[in-house]
């Protein structure tokens, strides 16, 4: 044991920063696993917290006011029901923000669907025009229990006087309305009812929304809410960053075992002499092993550690959602054996990989076997004759089949260093696709800025004459989006006309074409899959009491509604429904414009008349993304610089053997020294090449995979810039080629004695 230590030592003492690198590695990678699982905690957790503590309603049906929804509680399967409760659809304002919003007609705090009162209290007779609103609603009004909010173009006012958690669809502007719960009496003009049903198996959510529609009658029924709806909803940005963060965590800890195992594997080349000894002297193969298992794994062990201590410690202090997510995550049951599994996991890993490289110093014979005198493939190419025919430096020919005269152990090395720098790549085109959504928007299915409804005051043209006189407005489109019921009416999505056969809408197509002609239409990747339809395929739909069948021709971006979304012209609408008007419009604006100025400004020039939004942008919650891609490229540099110092090691001391004969045939040691160097960098630079030629295509896989997975579809995926690419290349050549330089100049002026007792 006492040999084993002193081994070990003096191996730490040589090799301190490649020893320190692997600890720093193993440590960004376990941080990178542990705030996936957070993530992906936090994710899951919340909205089943609530869900489960509100005794949600696995379905929530908006009905007309006229259908008789009480039938739905004797249906087979429903367990429990909410409501009917009268609805009506109105604008709120709140400290100069604006929101669409259901004022829902509640007597009594509901069993089913509870609203979970987080501050102030529960509605009362007490105060008649008294509101609870849903929490993230609240967020975006800044109200607060005690606030007034008004509707804009009346006298009608509203008390705040609770805010409470729901596990129903929540606000998103411009497509979800807020929910906010009032006595009946504030119901003033019901537009429809509402009714939320508890069944006692939610894996027939289906089957009972099928069986409602068919007791009620498809006219009856305007939209369909299920809890596998609002709970991908709530989970949606939090599980992509986990998925993220998980991805990258295991192809770093993938990389660094490689890196180990090439280390190990090097080192043995390195020191057959030494372990020859050791073994003569009488340590075991068993023994041998095991110092290079302890040490590498004490190296895992202590990084392994300094993650877990630091995400336990200052994980919760991180800004933003991350912050967040980690600070749910330490309160939940399972939290301290995911703490323990995913280190001890990396470091078993590290260990299996170590073992493996470990196994070969056991079978190294003690006594030395020569070396060969020259390598397999020491003759020169015929490339290489006719570049030195050609004054080609020696140094630089000689480098260069330095690189790749062992074919094998070549290919390796590339191999080893190419995966840090492909998942470099992968993380680069996730950044770029990110930029993407901000700096173009029109090209990933967000040709407008803005969302703006008219209330029934203005006519069409005064409500387009007053958007298009400013003189920030491009464009402004007709349109309207309405709830329709898919053929076998288990679930609804939204129809929506946009633009004018004089003005069509910009729709962003991946497939396909635009839909030009009558009955046409383009839709998203996820009602596509909802529907398990194609383009070019015929779709009928239900909205209201009358059919509508369309023609997909096209494939659009939609990063709305998870992609449930199939758009056609505002003229087809109205053929089958000539009263139709437009109830909204999406703005186009000029470039360079700022979205919110120009929102602002209308919803003053409206008197009240105007509900405009901003259109959400998919990449604003994924802005964490960023900070996590940095973080990732930097544990991937440090398992790439790990790979680079071993390739450098190695090479170097299979260069010694060469040494004599160089300096024979006339080489200088600045010349030798060069030839080491060129040597590295041609390795670098087939490692760029590799990982470039192999991580752009599956950049964009992983990500048009990720984009058809969340309804928004493939055509999505950017890859990095050129610069970047350029500057990625540089690095990795310029670096290789400096870390070489001195270890390769030390070697090259070392005595001759030196050299010949290394290669005896």
């Amino acid at each position: 044991m006492r040999a084993t230590l002193r081994w070990a030592h003096s191996d730490l003492r040589t090799h301190r920063g490649e020893a320190l690198f692997l600890v720093l590695a193993t440590a960004g990678i376990v941080v990178s696993l542990l705030l996936a699982a957070a993530l992906f905690g936090y994710a899951t957790n919340p909205w089943q917290r609530v869900f489960a503590q509100a005794h949600g309603a696995h379905v929530t049906l908006h009905t007309t006011g006229t259908a008789d929804a009480a039938k739905l509680a004797r249906l087979d399967g429903v367990d429990d029901v909410a409501g009917p409760y009268p609805t009506s659809s109105l604008t709120v304002a709140s400290r100069g923000s604006r929101a669409s919003v259901e004022l829902r007609g509640t007597p009594e705090r509901p069993d089913v669907g509870r609203p979970l009162i987080t501050s102030g209290k529960w509605l009362s007779a007490a105060t008649p025009d008294g509101v609870v609103l849903e929490s993230r609603l609240a967020r975006a009004l800044l109200a607060a229990p005690g606030d007034t909010l008004t509707v804009p173009g009346t006298a009608r006012t509203l008390t705040v006087v609770g805010i409470a958690d729901s596990a129903e669809p929540r606000y998103r502007p411009g497509e979800q309305p807020g929910l906010v719960w009032a006595l009946p009496s504030a119901v003033a003009e019901p537009a429809g009812q509402v009714i939320g049903l508890r069944l006692t198996n939610p894996a027939d959510t289906e089957y009972t929304v099928q069986r409602a529609v068919t007791v009620l009658g498809a006219g009856a029924i305007g939209e369909v809410a299920t809890w596998q709806q609002a709970r991908a909803e709530a989970q949606n940005d939090n599980r992509l960053l986990g998925q993220v963060l998980g991805l990258f965590g295991l192809g770093a800890l993938v990389a660094a075992g490689f890196a180990v195992h090439g280390a190990i594997g090097t080192r043995i080349r390195g020191h057959l002499r030494d372990i020859a000894i050791l073994k003569a002297i009488g340590f075991t193969p068993g023994q041998v092993v095991r110092v290079f298992l302890m040490q590498h794994l004490g190296y895992a062990l202590l990084g392994a550690v300094a993650g877990a201590v630091l995400m336990e410690a200052l994980g919760s202090g991180i800004p933003g959602r991350l912050g967040d997510a980690v600070a749910v995550w330490q309160g939940l049951p399972g939290q301290t054996v995911t703490l323990f599994a995913v280190p001890v996991a990396a470091v078993l890993f590290i260990g299996a990989v170590t073992g493996l490289a470990a196994w070969r110093a056991g079978r190294v014979p003690p006594v030395p076997v020569p070396r060969p005198a020259a390598p397999p493939a020491g003759r020169l190419t015929g490339v290489a004759r006719r570049a030195l025919g050609m004054r080609v430096p020696p140094a630089l020919v000689l480098g260069w089949r330095k690189a790749f005269t062992r074919r094998p152990r070549s290919l390796g090395t590339v191999a080893r260093l190419a995966l840090p720098l492909l998942l470099i790549v992968v993380a680069m085109s996730a950044w770029t696709t990110l930029d993407r959504f901000h700096s173009e928007p029109e090209r990933m299915g967000l040709p407008t800025a803005l969302s703006v409804r008219a209330d029934a005051t203005l006519g069409e043209q005064e409500t387009r004459a007053l958007l298009e006189n400013d003189p920030q407005v491009a464009a402004a489109y007709p349109g309207t989006e309405v709830a329709a019921l898919v053929p076998g009416q288990t679930a609804t999505i939204a129809l929506r006309g946009l633009g004018t056969a004089r003005e069509p809408y910009p729709f962003t197509l991946a497939e396909g074409r635009t839909a030009r002609g009558p009955d046409e239409a383009v839709a998203g990747q996820g009602l596509l899959d909802l529907l398990h339809v194609q383009v070019g395929d015929w779709v009928r739909m239900t909205v209201g009491d009358r059919p509508q069948i369309l023609h997909i021709v096209g494939r659009s971006i939609e990063p709305e509604n998870a992609g449930r979304v199939i758009s056609t012209s505002l003229d087809t609408l109205r053929a089958n429904d000539p009263t139709l008007r437009p109830t909204l419009y999406q703005v186009r604006l000029e470039p360079g414009a700022d979205p919110q100025a120009v929102a602002d400004r209308l919803t003053s020039e409206g008197l009240g008349h105007l509900d405009v939004h901003t259109v959400t942008n998919p990449a604003d919650g994924l802005s964490p993304l960023r900070a996590v891609v940095l973080g990732l490229i930097a544990v991937l540099a440090l398992i790439g610089l790990i790979e680079l110092l071993t390739a450098i090691g190695g090479m170097v001391r299979e260069g010694e053997r060469d040494l004599l004969a160089l300096k024979a045939i006339g080489l200088s040691p600045r010349q030798i020294t060069a030839m080491t160097v060129t040597a590295m960098a041609c390795t670098a630079m087939a490692a760029v090449l590799a990982a470039m030629i192999l991580g752009l295509p599956l950049a964009r896989w992983l990500i048009d995979a990720q984009g058809r997975s969340s309804g928004i579809g493939t055509g999505i995926a950017q890859g990095p810039p050129a610069l970047f690419l350029l500057g990625l290349t540089v690095a990795a050549v310029l670096g290789a080629a400096a870390l070489a330089a001195l270890p390769a100049a030390r070697a090259a002026r070392r005595r001759l004695a030196d050299t010949l007792s290394a290669v005896a």
